[in-house]
């Protein structure tokens, strides 16, 4: 899938290094394995040559998983049919891909690159890693709304970014299991809670939950946070403008902490994947994570994808209700070492169209697509539903590892870790402060 993560051993050539030492940052800068240094099937370069938009070029890429790997491959085969240039597709499994994405961008690289919308865009924008755009967004600007392309414009003005989707994140559950026990979906914090414990007293695990990669508990973080103080105050959060150690983050812990005792064990040592299985076979009732990865992986493991459905995360303070979620949105980037500029262009020229993006969703049965005037060619039910969720947002998030600093981002994935390891009123206090002194050097350096 391509999920919103942060890698653990994320370069920074920042000012900031300082903290990273003391992270094991060393490890960042170690070469990029065999596998990633092979996503560029000839050398890179950078002398400026424009290349020729109907010369082959090359796209490496984190689309590992079997479905979505077919999507993308759709996807790119489109975009030469319509006139572009031969695409190579070099496919490495998404944590080495994301792990390494420093170093590769760094090196050798594919003319193109998959990638995330946002922060995590702008920072390679601000390296001098990805190749402006905006001659490409001249053509296909009228085909987003402005949101979108402020998501695809680096902190300089430019744009970098070419967006294909995005998804929820929201409590996925199946039907069928519902009906049989005769639960409700809850709209309510209350409600919630009693429906957990219907299901832990029925024998079954309310929410299965697994945090082995580090990012997917980010996302309970982040609904948590703007469930009880609203998105504003998440934004604020990720840029520092408020203290790690402020009421408003202890309230994001202590409802945490509410909930762990129905929240599948074990999770810091099982991957999300296998999480989702627990949910497929009805081991569990629930599970808060987005359509990119569970109704993905309801298709690659062929299990019931009519029977699944969702429901926003519920309201906890009255203020904020419902209004917001984290919908992160993917797309490609051009490396700034492209071997063939005007070839990688030609692509993004197609991919930035309502055609693209219904050819791409014509076998993505979980994402929705971004564009202006898309006639989407088959959404389900799952989709479907997800448009109106996203739509139904007085604004959505991008996901921490997406709005905040990097950094921030993998200090957070260890402090979060240790919560659930340890979830007491003490642990949070301790952890508080700890984000809260990685946060001054990382914001103040």
């Amino acid at each position: 899938m391509t999920s919103p993560r942060i890698p653990q051993n994320f370069e920074r050539p920042f000012a900031r290094r300082g903290l990273l030492k003391g992270m094991g940052a060393a490890a960042a800068f170690a070469t990029v394995p065999g596998a990633l240094a092979a996503c560029s099937s000839s050398k890179s370069s950078s002398s400026g040559n424009a290349g020729s938009a109907t010369s082959p070029v090359t796209f490496g890429s984190n689309y590992s998983d079997a479905s979505p790997k077919a999507a993308f491959a759709a996807l790119t085969a489109a975009a030469t049919a319509a006139g572009g240039p031969k695409v190579t597709v070099n496919t490495v499994d998404h944590n080495t891909f994301q792990n390494n994405i420093t170093s590769y961008l760094q090196g050798t690289p594919d003319d193109l690159f998959t990638w995330f919308a946002g922060y995590r865009m702008q920072y390679f924008a601000a390296q001098g890693l990805a190749l402006p755009i905006d001659d490409v967004w001249a053509k296909i600007g009228g085909n987003f709304s402005a949101s979108v392309k402020t998501l695809s414009t680096g902190l300089d003005g430019h744009q970098y970014f070419v967006p294909i989707y995005n998804y929820p994140w929201v409590v996925f559950y199946n039907k069928s299991h519902f009906a049989e026990k005769g639960y409700t979906v809850p709209t309510t914090w209350d409600q919630f809670i009693a429906l957990c414990q219907k299901m832990k007293a029925d024998g079954i695990v309310p929410l299965a939950f697994a945090d082995k990669d580090g990012w997917p508990a980010l996302g309970t973080f982040d609904i948590l946070n703007m469930r009880i103080n609203g998105y504003d105050y998440h934004i604020k959060l990720m840029k520092h403008q408020v203290p790690w150690t402020d009421p408003g983050v202890t309230a994001v812990f202590d409802k945490w902490a509410e909930l762990m005792p129905y929240m599948q064990t074990g999770a810091n040592g099982r991957i999300w994947q296998d999480a989702a299985k627990a949910l497929e076979q009805k081991q569990a009732g629930m599970m808060f994570q987005g359509t990119n990865q569970v109704a993905a992986q309801y298709v690659s493991d062929n299990a019931n994808l009519a029977d699944l459905d969702f429901f926003p995360y519920p309201a906890i303070n009255p203020t904020y209700g419902q209004n917001y979620m984290d919908a992160p949105t993917d797309g490609f980037m051009i490396s700034k070492k492209a071997k063939n500029p005007a070839g990688a262009k030609a692509i993004l020229e197609y991919i930035g169209t309502a055609a693209a993006e219904a050819t791409f969703l014509k076998t993505d049965q979980w994402d929705v697509g971004v564009a202006t005037g898309l006639q989407a060619p088959s959404y389900d039910a799952v989709q479907t539903k997800s448009a109106a969720a996203i739509a139904g947002c007085k604004a959505v998030a991008q996901f921490m590892d997406r709005d905040a600093d990097p950094a921030m981002a993998t200090a957070m994935i260890s402090i979060i870790q240790k919560f659930i390891d340890d979830p007491s009123t003490g642990n949070i206090t301790s952890l508080q402060n700890s984000a809260e002194q990685q946060a001054k050097a990382i914001y103040t350096s």
